[in-house]
């Protein structure tokens, strides 16, 4: 099945039921959003950057699985083949977790820029509009038929390369140079002061249907 070669099966076990992560489609957003900006986190990176989020510790193994693909969205991003896929249930599921995982990319991958830059180049508004439009979808019953399918691979396709054009042009700045870290060693400093980056949160963070 694609699911084992995309490495989704994998990645579902290590992150799929997380309460403060919608799915493990939205942290592969919020993966992909943070490497637009900067370097490949590292593992302990990792964990400073969920601690922010109020994340629960993960496994060792959960965190190697984010750094590795970390590493890979990096090349995949600054790959002239542009060749990088979000990570995404396979065409066996139903198209209705297809259409919610694909939102919730596009929620991660908007979080993710926006807390490891807290700024958005002018030409790259649009963009991120689109990405907010995308994690606003809802699905309707009368979507699960042959044109459904063929909105949601024209959504994918419409979206999947976003990234590619958010980190082109970027020099990468360093993890621990990131509003990521920064929030990161204000909330050890003082954990009832958050103001700032709740605010980047909130910013970034796109309406989704309730």
């Amino acid at each position: 099945m694609q699911d084992d070669i995309s490495g989704w099966n994998e990645w579902s076990a290590h992150f799929d039921g997380i309460d403060e992560i919608s799915s493990p489609s939205e942290l592969h957003g919020l993966l992909t959003g943070i490497v637009c900006v900067t370097q490949a986190p590292s593992s302990d990176e990792w964990s400073q950057i969920l601690n922010t989020l109020n994340v629960p510790a993960l496994s060792a193994e959960a965190l190697q699985s984010l750094t590795d693909e970390a590493e890979d969205v990096a090349n995949a991003l600054s790959d002239d083949e542009l060749d990088y896929l979000p990570m995404l249930p396979d065409d066996s599921h139903g198209l209705e977790p297809r259409v919610q995982a694909l939102a919730d990319w596009c929620a991660g991958v908007v979080l993710g820029f926006g807390l490891a830059s807290g700024h958005i180049r002018g030409e790259e508004q649009e963009l991120i509009q689109h990405l907010q439009d995308v994690a606003g979808v809802e699905f309707e019953d009368s979507d699960n038929d042959e044109e459904g399918e063929e909105s949601y691979h024209e959504l994918y396709e419409f979206v999947r390369l976003i990234p590619v054009s958010l980190s082109i042009g970027r020099q990468k700045i360093v993890v621990a140079e990131s509003s990521l870290l920064k929030n990161f060693h204000a909330k050890k400093r003082n954990a009832g002061d958050m103001s700032e980056a709740q605010n980047v949160v909130e910013m970034f963070t796109p309406h989704r249907p309730s």
